[in-house]
């Protein structure tokens, strides 16, 4: 069996970018930023960043461009896909980037000054915002994360 599944989760480095192909149909382009953390056996803190192009195709692609923006954090869930082409100098170039298959939009944020502060919507707007203070298990019951004895299978 073969699996081909991606999530990302960081901010956009700059606003995403709708464009149509000749057929209508709806496609963003996602540029993102991804860091990770760890410290070197010394004990000091290292970090790496790693820069993702996303691709969000039709109605997704629209919704990316309607509620995200430069700096914003997302949850992008995907497959990766490489394409190749040759270039004018008969050169063969490759290009991999994320196929976004749903995305989450992170907390809103405002910017006041140097203040950032999270705001929540209205309970009339649609718009899925997760709070950073809410629960990761939030909606589900204890119950259904508790694993029992008797369904481990060993």
């Amino acid at each position: 069996m073969n699996l081909n599944k991606v999530f990302l989760i960081g901010r956009l480095t700059q606003d995403p970018e709708l464009r149509s192909t000749p057929s209508g149909q709806s496609v963003a382009t996602l540029r993102m930023a991804t860091n990770r953390v760890w410290n070197d056996p010394s004990g000091n803190k290292k970090d790496a960043t790693e820069f993702h192009t996303v691709v969000a195709w039709g109605r997704l692609g629209e919704i990316a461009n309607q509620y995200l923006k430069k700096g914003g954090l997302v949850m992008i869930e995907g497959r990766i896909q490489t394409r190749t082409w040759t270039d004018p100098n008969n050169n063969k170039r490759y290009f991999t980037e994320v196929v976004a298959e749903g995305l989450q939009l992170g907390p809103r944020t405002v910017s006041a000054g140097n203040v950032v502060s999270d705001i929540k919507k209205d309970k009339d707007d649609n718009i899925p915002i997760i709070d950073a203070n809410d629960p990761v298990s939030s909606g589900v019951e204890e119950d259904e994360v508790k694993i029992k004895e008797e369904d481990l299978p060993f």
